[in-house]
């Protein structure tokens, strides 16, 4: 069998970080002598990576991600509630490991978005998955869900990841039906995975926003008796952002 035979059969096993590192290893000079071992661990380091990275991407896509945000590009500055002692703790994704959550507040334009769109981006790193959407979206698909009868298999599917983005929490007052339905989610998720909020009203505020004590209760013990509370203030990025892009066309 010569080397095309074994390229075209690795190509049909869909082996196409072997093929790379082979054709490499091909193309090196003559005189470059490389032991079995060398060669094959290149093979298998080549596919790995090519592996991870596909898994990597398909993760992210899954995700729903609506900006490219990291957490290496998060704005820290003394004042504003991030540091940058916080955010090397949240890269670690160990909060993940605990079950806990994430609570980040603050006003329109200071962030939030930005943030716990980068966690949900560092636990793709680590091969978690991850969904992010807004609250009112959620809803939404709920109620269509529950009359196409496919309720309990969408309450699964979120209760299966291992974070879930939940921005603009409370940004409108919920109905009971709604109030019942965030607190499924939540329930199902309880103790097993994570959740991060992001919304502009304080936790402290939630109860009156949520209108039923008990269901307020309920949804209120599952969030934040285990979760990190960033309250990020200052200034609105959005208004910083477009000042500086004017200064700078100026």
């Amino acid at each position: 069998m010569n080397d095309e035979e074994t390229l075209h059969k690795l190509t049909e096993m869909r082996l196409h970080g072997m093929v790379a590192a082979v054709r490499e290893i091909q193309a090196l000079a003559p005189g470059h002598s490389l032991s079995f071992s060398e060669k094959l661990g290149m093979v298998v380091d080549r596919e790995w990576t090519d592996r991870e990275n596909r898994k990597l991407a398909r993760f992210l896509r899954a995700a729903k991600l609506p900006t490219e945000a990291t957490l290496e590009d998060a704005w820290c500055q003394p004042g504003r509630g991030l540091t940058k002692a916080l955010v090397r703790d949240l890269a670690t994704c160990k909060w993940i490991d605990h079950h806990h959550n994430v609570i980040v507040l603050g006003k329109t334009g200071c962030g939030k978005s930005f943030l716990a769109t980068a966690l949900a981006q560092a636990a793709c790193r680590q091969g978690r998955r991850a969904l992010y959407v807004r609250v009112p979206r959620l809803l939404h698909d709920l109620t269509i869900a529950r009359a196409e009868g496919s309720y309990s298999e969408l309450l699964r599917r979120f209760a299966q990841l291992d974070v879930l983005v939940l921005d603009d929490f409370l940004i409108a007052p919920l109905s009971d039906v709604e109030r019942r339905d965030m607190l499924e989610v939540l329930e199902d998720r309880y103790d097993h995975t994570s959740t991060v909020i992001a919304t502009q009203v304080p936790t402290k505020n939630w109860h009156s926003m949520l209108a039923d004590p008990t269901i307020a209760d309920a949804i209120c013990d599952r969030l934040v008796h285990n979760a990190h509370v960033i309250p990020l203030t200052g200034r609105s990025m959005r208004e910083q952002k477009g000042m500086s892009t004017k200064s700078t066309t100026t």
